[in-house]
């Protein structure tokens, strides 16, 4: 059985008229009957150019934002009719690594601050039972994890990521892109989820510095038994990284198949066309 479901998702946001007297408002449907399957280890690479829906079919997966409608079962679990606490429960299991690694991180947090804000904003709302009158933590996610467990596991992942505990009391901004990047990963990893929504990791960064945080992304996925969703609007970086790949042009999935079939037999034009914008991708 599939980790993710999605099944006829669609997501319609409304145009603002224009104060100038042109454009009177409108609709553009950004995700349009979107339905595919993700399944548990694998990684889905899903490629478009700007503009064709990745991302937001990215955060409706997460419900992050709300569909206009359709259903996303996780682990069998219907999000979209989730109530509240419900859902905070189950978004232990299910992150996102953003695109930008200069604005997804709060300037006026240390790195140590960042990383924890995950563990302790989940220990309040799954545990408020945990914290005593001392602001010793006495269980989060079922395990015991004093504030000095707490530092612990923001030192593992920061290995973990490549990076060590020197960077705890630092700042955001005392960092380089590729840096602030695994500080956000570490973060995204701090719950031990199960799926991750990749959106773009990389296209900020320069080439060599995004190559070494996809074969970072590959070792976390070994390492932790990581689900990627990995979206991108390179089609040789997605080749490299994915099980399967979906291509999505306008809202909709027009193709979906292997790494290898969806890169050496497209059957559809606008893979194609993405290929041939590869030089090195280009097939006959």
């Amino acid at each position: 059985m599939a980790l993710v479901e999605v099944r006829n998702l669609a997501k319609t946001f409304g145009l603002a008229a224009s104060p100038f007297g042109g454009r009177r408002g409108g609709e553009v449907r950004a995700v349009d009957d979107v339905s595919l399957d993700i399944y548990e280890g694998e990684t889905l690479g899903l490629v478009g150019e700007s503009g064709s829906g990745k991302s937001t079919l990215g955060r409706l997966i997460l419900r992050l934002i709300e569909p206009t409608s359709g259903a996303v079962l996780f682990d069998g679990i219907d999000l979209m009719k989730a109530s509240g606490p419900e859902m905070r429960r189950l978004r232990r299991n299910m992150q996102i690594i953003f695109q930008d690694p200069f604005g997804s991180l709060d300037p006026r947090f240390r790195v140590e601050d960042v990383i924890a804000e995950p563990l302790i904003l989940h220990r309040k709302m799954l545990h408020p039972e945990s914290v005593d009158r001392k602001g010793v933590d006495r269980k989060i996610m079922g395990e015991s994890l004093s504030r000095d467990g707490c530092r612990q596991r923001v030192r593992e992942l920061l290995r973990a990521v490549g990076m060590d505990e020197s960077a705890m009391p630092r700042y955001p901004h005392e960092f380089s892109g590729g840096q602030r990047q695994r500080i956000g990963i570490a973060r995204a990893l701090a719950l031990r989820p199960k799926f991750i929504v990749a959106d773009e990791p990389v296209s900020a960064l320069d080439v060599s510095v995004g190559a070494q945080i996809v074969n970072l992304l590959q070792q976390l996925q070994r390492d932790f038994g990581l689900t990627y969703l990995f979206i991108s609007h390179s089609m040789p970086v997605v080749r490299y990284l994915s099980t399967r790949i979906a291509v999505m042009y306008r809202g909709q999935i027009v193709e979906i198949g292997s790494t290898e079939q969806i890169t050496t037999l497209p059957q559809h034009a606008y893979t194609r066309q993405l290929l041939a914008a590869t030089p090195e991708m280009a097939v006959s």
